[in-house]
């Protein structure tokens, strides 16, 4: 996009121009872009290019809202002599994250129907505290026995055993506290975990969370050098601006302004006045997605652009039933 967003020492300039250009797909097509900056088993970090902000907020929240996962939703309590309350209890187990991959369940259609292999998962977790576990622990200080995600046992229904490992759909994280017990407290319980969307709970997030931001622009319009230049330097986070010595002086560069955090601190000092452009480019958004364990990030970001697509598709069919009435 030719028009950059200008940051100002205290406003921000949009110059959008004084008309908006018609939508051309072949355009579209020429400069959109997805470039992958870096991609782990949890976070994946990527570029955006060539899109309207309104198309990257929507990928946003579709991720944050509706991409669906599975979780704890209903726990029967046999026995619980904690000093946890049941709904307490029975609030954190549901948001302890879990591994199974949603695409492989049904929706659940009716929440009284029973469990079944198809739309449901079920967890045991039956533990007692006694005198000989407190004396166990290394750490002799502590009074108390922890119960932790690992203690919860998955229970298969049909044939489940047949298709999953305990690892498949188990806990992500074993050490996830969830209680406390003294000599006597026992808990006993059974869960059974759906699939869900996140827009009804937060439980069902796929994600830790998502965000986007404009790539930043740093310009210098003149030369800073000497002390100027490592002032300059230290007004930005690290890697952002360059240092090089020419003929025994230090000049500044921009050495990459992806790392830029948008502080403006440059703002502060008087020397930089009309020798530097902080800016944003408007078409160019660094997206990171933190996944929760359940689903690959480069997944969740397929899921959240069919189900957009769906989105569009709907509307569009809606319209065009519109105009024919």
């Amino acid at each position: 996009m030719d028009n950059p967003i200008i940051m100002n020492k205290y406003s921000i300039e949009r110059t959008l121009g004084n008309e908006i250009k018609p939508y051309n797909y072949d355009e579209f097509v020429k400069n959109f872009k997805i470039n992958i900056i870096s991609r782990s088993e949890s976070d994946l970090e990527f570029d955006l290019v060539g899109i309207d902000v309104a198309v990257a907020n929507s990928l946003r929240r579709v991720i944050l809202s509706e991409v669906p996962s599975m979780a704890i939703e209903k726990v029967h309590i046999y026995q619980n002599t904690s000093y946890i309350l049941d709904e307490i209890l029975a609030h954190r187990l549901g948001l302890i994250p879990l591994k199974a991959d949603p695409r492989q369940f049904k929706m659940k259609e009716d929440e009284n129907s029973e469990p079944n292999e198809h739309d449901s998962l079920v967890y045991e977790m039956k533990i007692k505290c006694t005198r000989k576990d407190l004396d166990a622990l290394a750490h002799k200080q502590f009074i108390s026995f922890p119960v932790y995600a690992k203690h919860i046992k998955w229970l298969p229904l049909g044939n489940q055993k047949d298709i999953f490992t305990e690892k498949d759909v188990g806990i992500i994280n074993d050490d996830i506290l969830i209680a406390k017990l003294r000599p006597g407290q026992e808990i006993e319980l059974k869960m059974f975990a759906v699939k869900g969307l996140p827009k009804d709970h937060a439980k069902f997030q796929s994600v830790c969370t998502a965000w986007y931001r404009m790539m930043p622009d740093i310009k210098l319009l003149d030369e800073i050098k000497g002390n100027d230049a490592l002032l300059l330097q230290s007004c930005f986070p690290k890697g952002v601006i360059g240092l090089k010595s020419v003929k025994g002086v230090l000049n500044a560069f921009v050495e990459d302004s992806r790392k830029d955090n948008s502080s403006r601190n440059v703002f502060r000092y008087k020397q930089f006045d009309n020798k530097i452009l902080l800016s944003k480019i408007q078409d160019h958004f660094i997206f990171t997605i933190e996944s929760v364990g359940a689903m690959d990030p480069s997944v969740i970001f397929l899921e959240a652009l069919n189900i957009l697509i769906k989105k569009v598709n709907s509307a569009s069919e809606s319209a065009l039933n519109q105009t024919e009435i």
